[in-house]
């Protein structure tokens, strides 16, 4: 289920969330992060993830920070404090969104 619609539907969510637990991260970073979460069964490629994250800094929930590695200028991405704000917001619509797909999926489990 690489890179369905369903996954590409919860990019942002799931960058936030990431932001949320880590902080601040580079976009590489995120890449692998997911794919190491997901034990390769998701990948964030490039031309989905920077129109994401320049779309979450264009909304006033992220915020960049510039730093030079290795004579390289790396862009941190973190969360503001709407950023935080949304982020839970959105977490809880998914987690409620995953809830009503399972009781139509599998209504023999309850949550």
């Amino acid at each position: 289920m690489k890179n369905s619609a369903l996954y590409k539907g919860s990019l942002n969510t799931i960058i936030m969330k990431l932001l949320e637990e880590k902080g601040r991260m580079y976009g590489y970073e995120i890449t692998q992060k997911v794919k190491a979460i997901t034990l390769g069964e998701l990948t964030i490629t490039e031309g989905a993830l920077y129109p994401a994250l320049h779309k979450l800094e264009a909304e006033g929930l992220l915020e960049v920070e510039v730093e030079k590695v290795d004579n390289r200028l790396r862009k941190y991405y973190k969360l503001t404090e709407k950023g935080n704000k949304e982020t839970v917001n959105r977490l809880a619509e998914l987690e409620e969104f995953i809830r009503n797909m399972q009781s139509i999926v599998n209504p023999k489990l309850s949550y």
